[in-house]
C-alpha cells in the first residue's frame, strides 16, 4: 500500500501552499478521487482536505444580479437552494440528474468540475493502452468498446467523454470558474475551463499547478422561464449520459430571442452547439427549424464502431429539449 499523508487546511492560502508540494492533491467530497485511488489510477502522496475552509460552501448573490456558488457547496444543497431552483432551474435539473442522492449529498461543486473523463480503459489499470494514464501508450478505445465515447472534439489520442451533468448546464449558462493559486486569483470563462484531448489527453482542465477552485459565478438569470435539461441514459437513475442536452431560451412573441444549447456525453468537455444557437435565434420553434438546427450540432461528428447511434440521438435530444424548454412539447 502506498503511504499517503493527510492535512486539513484551515484556509485557502494554507491549502494552496500545501497543494503546491509534489504529489499533493485537494480533496473535498472525494467521490471521484477515492474511486481513482482505489483503482490504482490516482496515486497522490498527500491529501489536502479543504472541507473546513470557512465560506466556500456558501451560495450568495452577486452585485450584478448573478449568483456565486461556493466550490464546497454540496451538489444536493445547490440543487435545492431556492435561488438556484427559481432563477437557474436548468442547473437544478442538471444537479438532480447526476449520480445518486447519496453521492449528491457528498459531492461538491468544485469536485464535480474536476471529475476525470469517462472511459472503460482509463478506469481499468489492467489495460496498458491509455494515453490519459500513460501518455504515448495508445488509446485502446479507438478499436475497442467505444459505445459511450466521444463523437465530437476527440483526437487520435483519446475519445473519452466528460461525465458531468452540472457542467453541461454551466456551459449553457456561460458560467465563470473562479480560482486562486500561487500566482493569485483569476476568473476562467466556462468554455475555457475544460480541455479537448488534442495531444495531451492527460490534462482535463486548464487549471495550473496548485490552483484551487473557490466558486462558480453565474451571470444574471435570463432563462428561468424557458429551460430544460434532458438526459438520455441506459437506465433511469445512477447512470452517465449517452447524450444530454441543456437548452435555455429567451422567447418573445413566439420567437427565440436568445438560445443556449450545450451537449453532454458527446465530447471530452461540455459541447456548446453555437451554430445551432445562431440558427434558432430569431426563429419560431417549428419542428422543421429545430431539426435543421440540431443537424448543425453534429455536422462535424466522427463516430466510431459502436457509438454511431449518438449522431441521431443527439439531434433528437436537442429537438426534444428545446421543444420542452419552449413549452411546445
Amino acid at each position: 500500500m502506498d503511504a499517503i499523508s493527510y492535512e486539513r487546511a484551515p484556509d485557502a492560502a494554507a491549502a494552496i501552499r500545501s497543494a503546491s508540494q509534489p504529489g499533493a492533491v485537494f480533496i473535498g467530497g472525494g467521490t471521484n478521487l477515492l474511486d481513482l485511488m482505489k483503482g490504482g489510477i490516482a496515486r497522490p502522496l498527500k491529501l489536502v482536505d479543504i472541507t473546513h475552509i470557512d465560506g466556500m460552501e456558501r451560495i450568495t448573490p452577486l452585485p450584478d444580479g448573478g449568483l456565486r456558488i461556493g466550490a464546497l457547496a454540496r451538489n444536493s444543497d445547490a440543487a435545492n437552494h431556492a435561488w438556484v431552483r427559481e432563477r437557474y432551474p436548468l442547473l437544478s435539473q442538471a444537479f438532480l440528474a447526476g449520480a445518486s442522492a447519496q453521492l449528491r449529498n457528498m459531492a461538491t461543486v468544485g469536485g464535480n468540475l474536476m471529475q476525470r473523463t469517462r472511459c472503460y480503459y482509463f478506469y481499468d489499470a489492467a489495460f496498458a493502452q491509455c494515453n490519459k494514464r500513460t501518455p504515448g501508450s495508445g488509446c485502446a478505445a479507438l478499436e475497442g468498446n467505444n459505445r459511450i465515447h466521444a463523437i465530437l472534439g476527440a483526437s487520435t489520442q483519446c475519445i473519452a467523454t466528460n461525465p458531468s451533468d452540472m457542467s453541461v448546464a454551466l456551459a449553457a449558462l456561460d458560467a465563470v470558474v473562479r480560482v486562486s493559486g500561487p500566482r493569485g486569483e483569476r476568473a476562467i470563462p466556462f468554455a475555457e475551463f475544460h480541455r479537448l484531448p488534442g495531444e495531451r489527453p492527460d490534462l482535463d482542465t486548464t487549471l495550473q499547478a496548485g490552483e484551487l477552485i473557490t466558486s462558480v459565478d453565474l451571470p444574471p438569470p435570463l432563462f428561468a422561464e424557458h429551460s430544460k435539461y434532458l438526459k438520455v441514459r441506459d437506465r433511469a437513475s445512477y447512470a452517465f449520459a449517452l447524450v444530454s442536452v441543456a437548452a435555455a431560451l429567451q422567447i418573445e412573441g413566439g420567437t427565440v430571442k436568445t438560445a443556449r444549447i450545450a451537449l453532454g456525453g458527446v465530447a471530452h468537455k461540455p459541447w456548446r452547439a453555437t451554430e445551432t444557437e445562431r440558427m434558432l435565434t430569431g426563429q419560431p420553434l417549428s419542428r422543421a427549424t429545430l431539426q435543421s438546427a440540431a443537424a448543425l450540432a453534429v455536422r462535424e461528428a466522427k463516430p466510431y464502431r459502436e457509438n454511431g447511434f449518438k449522431v441521431e440521438l443527439a439531434q433528437r435530444a436537442i429537438v426534444r429539449a428545446v421543444e420542452q424548454a419552449g413549452g411546445v412539447a
